[in-house]
């Protein structure tokens, strides 16, 4: 895609690409963001097209309006009630499918998060690398409320802040604010909502000046490191700084610091 194109990909979403930055922006702010089937299936190609695009560095997940994103649509959710089993599986697998994608895109992904980000907002939240929040934004995993489970959002609000944290507030549905939401690692930065574009914007720099093969391998070694055979990864830790130092970008990356000049992938943004 070209710089500084901006695309519709669906009436729900917008796609803006300025550089190696591409954004992405949920557009139901009547409804505050809130998912259906139509704005899961349009994150998802979005997300599957940017994992492909070579001149996409770093993504930016934002909602437009006065929220990130309110969770479940409540037209979706009447619609859902009268849907066999098997339709809502398959209802279900496609909404797991893009929090994966999210997790699993092969760029960093920063959440941009202001007013709420309840049940899948929130899920979006946890499965973005880094999240930027707004000082009155307000977080909450409320599907016991409505007599369901966070299920397909689960493994990565898990994941991102662990076991004894999540299930207090999956079994409580409670609502909390965003310095809490720092507290337990769910966010990472908590800014005036003024400054939240700054903020997002210096955090997206500082992504851009890491080589891009090493932020890809980062993220790979993060999952592996946390999930993987104990007696293994020392083996595989040890082969993939090997492979680092041996390939093109390290070598420009140390060769850059000790000429003390910036590497050629920070002069290309």
């Amino acid at each position: 895609m070209a710089p500084d194109q901006h695309v519709r990909l669906t009436p729900l979403l917008r796609r803006s690409v300025e550089g190696p930055v591409a954004t992405v922006t949920m557009v139901r702010p009547d409804v505050h963001n809130a998912f259906n089937e139509h704005l899961i299936a349009g994150l998802h190609d979005a997300f599957r097209l940017l994992a492909s695009d070579d001149g996409v560095r770093v993504v930016v997940l934002a909602g437009e309006g006065k929220s990130f994103s309110a969770g479940a649509d409540l037209d979706w959710m009447r619609r859902a009630a009268s849907f066999s089993e098997e339709e809502n599986v398959r209802d279900a697998a496609a909404a797991a499918a893009l929090w994966r994608a999210v997790a699993e895109c092969l760029k960093p992904v920063v959440a941009r998060v202001h007013g709420n980000a309840f049940g899948g907002g929130a899920g979006l939240v946890a499965a973005s690398d880094i999240a930027i929040a707004a000082e009155s934004a307000m977080f909450g995993f409320t599907e016991v409320r409505l007599g369901l489970l966070p299920a397909t959002v689960a493994p990565h609000v898990v994941e991102k802040i662990g076991p004894g944290r999540a299930l207090p507030l999956f079994l409580t549905g409670e609502r909390f604010d965003a310095e809490r939401a720092l507290a337990i690692g769910l966010v990472h930065r908590v800014v005036p909502q003024e400054q939240l574009d700054v903020a997002v914007g210096t955090v997206v720099d500082q992504l851009l000046a890491g080589g891009p093969n090493a932020l890809r391998g980062c993220k790979e070694l993060v999952r592996r490191v946390a999930f993987a055979d104990r007696s293994r990864i020392d083996q595989y830790a040890a082969a993939l700084i090997a492979s680092a130092r041996a390939g093109e970008e390290g070598r420009e990356g140390v060769a850059a610091f000790l000429e003390k000049r910036k590497p050629d992938w920070v002069g290309s943004s």
